[in-house]
């Protein structure tokens, strides 16, 4: 089937098509390991992951994912500082080594992402690589070599920055972001890896050392500009490494198109002489209660605080996967709750249609419509909302005890690739439950078979009626008893 989708670079909807065979390289900007990810980084992660699953489902396609780990920027090295108040004692530590207390930091806290983008449905195995940035430093000297030889980019007291100016010259800088540059100053330089919209000027690629920072040796030209890269440069050097140039997609939340990806194009083209990609492909921000998700508002969560308040993490994968993408998701509490109860509701679906103890006359021919048109809802850009809706309708009208025997098998066929997508639901049988009889229960049965023994008939007569009362039945057999639950 056809896949659509809306591309950040020409801002329509187009049909996708990879660049080379049946293979469909797609690199996500991935999460800077400085801390747990919050919930509104986890929808970035879970769009990417609903994209390449649908992409293999529904397109056939094979999926090449990458997906970097930023381990050296402005925060890491801040929070990996000697006297860190972020550093605990799961980290290690801490040295004079000031590159070594960087990696076991964000070595922890890529750990505690892959815990946690793990419970949340996201397969690890379904990943090609996950590059650390401070594993590709050659491949990005070289590229910030070339963009400088390629007179784009100049040194000043040892840092390295992209000349926006006369890049300009050359190209256009804000083709994923309406820049205003009528305050556009040449020559101003910036040097922090983030930075606000408005600071359309010359960007960093390399930050001369500075005193209690972790660097690299570099030369460039006889000068010395030992240091660490600026965060930009990072992902474009991966991406030639790890998927060649250009490749399909590029996924990430809509607050990196400036100034993160803007700089992915320019630097990429400058350097490489090729754009990265083709097809940008970004998700809407995250709220919580209506309101920016903020520390000082009270409403700032990660997986593991909504976890500790004895929330399922597939409840969260299901809530998040049922708004569209492209949609600002207003994540609530009574969300949530409806979106268990409509998870169960299809999980009690499926579990119904293994049961063949009775056929009906509904064929498999008068349910093949709405099962296409749910494959086009998500073949169209990703929209779940449309697809979840047909799903519903789908069960309302065809329970599944009125679905012959071929509609059964090709309904249990539909929601085995459904859960290929959402991962959400078990598709065997239901599973046949251990009942476990709490000890008082237990305690009051033993205490009727010993009264029972005794010859207590009045006793054992108010233990049993005890037993039933609190909701169980209890049965004498040779061996003793058995209890049921009623």
């Amino acid at each position: 089937m056809q896949i659509y989708l809306y591309n950040s670079l020409t801002k329509t909807i187009e049909p996708f098509k990879p660049l080379k065979g049946n293979i469909v390289r797609m690199y996500s900007c991935g999460p800077t390991v400085y801390n747990y990810a919050h919930i509104g980084n986890m929808r970035a992660f879970l769009f990417a992951d609903l994209l390449q699953r649908v992409l293999k489902t529904i397109g056939e396609f094979d999926v090449k994912w990458v997906m970097n780990i930023t381990n050296i920027d402005d925060k890491t090295i801040r929070d990996s500082a000697p006297g860190s108040s972020v550093w605990n004692s799961e980290m290690g530590n801490q040295t004079d080594n000031l590159m070594d207390n960087l990696l076991k930091f964000t070595r922890y806290f890529e750990k505690s992402f892959l815990e946690d983008i793990s419970k949340l449905g996201i397969r690890l195995e379904h990943f090609s690589a996950m590059p650390k940035a401070t594993e590709f430093i050659p491949q990005m000297q070289e590229l910030i070599r070339k963009i400088i030889k390629n007179e784009i980019a100049y040194i000043s007291e040892g840092s390295v920055y992209f000349n926006v100016n006369e890049w300009r010259k050359k190209d256009k800088y804000g083709k994923l972001y309406k820049i205003d540059f009528e305050n556009f100053r040449a020559g101003v330089r910036i040097d922090a890896d983030q930075y606000e919209r408005e600071d359309a000027n010359d960007f960093v690629l390399w930050k001369f050392k500075k005193p209690g920072e972790p660097y690299w040796e570099f030369e460039i030209d006889g000068v010395i500009c030992d240091g660490r890269p600026g965060w930009h440069i990072e992902c474009s050097a991966m991406e030639k490494e790890l998927l060649g140039l250009p490749f399909d997609i590029h996924t990430g939340g809509v607050d990196l198109k400036f100034p993160h990806h803007e700089d992915e194009i320019a630097q990429s083209k400058a350097g490489y002489g090729v754009e990265p990609t083709a097809f940008w492909c970004h998700n809407e921000f995250l709220e919580v209660e209506g309101q920016k998700m903020s520390k000082s508002l009270g409403n700032y969560f990660t997986l593991r605080d909504l976890m500790n308040r004895a929330i399922d993490p597939l409840d969260i994968r299901f809530a998040m996967l049922s708004a569209h993408y492209g949609s600002t998701y207003n994540f609530t509490f009574e969300g949530i709750k409806s979106a268990r109860k409509a998870r169960f509701r299809i999980q009690d679906y499926i579990y119904d249609l293994h049961d063949n103890s009775v056929t009906g006359n509904i064929s498999s021919d008068m349910i093949a419509s709405i099962i296409d048109e749910t494959y086009s809802a998500l073949a169209t850009d990703l929209h779940t909302p449309k697809a979840l809706a047909f799903v519903f309708t789908f069960i309302n009208d065809n329970p599944a005890n009125k679905l012959n025997d071929e509609a059964r098998r090709k309904a249990l066929e539909f929601f085995t690739d459904l859960n290929n997508i959402f991962d959400v639901w078990k598709i065997e049988s239901k599973p046949i439950e251990e009942l476990i009889i709490p000890s008082e229960i237990i305690d009051m049965a033993e205490q009727r078979l010993q009264a029972k023994k005794d010859r207590n008939y009045v006793e054992a007569d108010v233990l049993r009626q005890k037993i039933i009362e609190a909701g169980y039945t209890i049965k004498d057999t040779k061996e003793g008893y058995t209890i049921e639950q009623k």
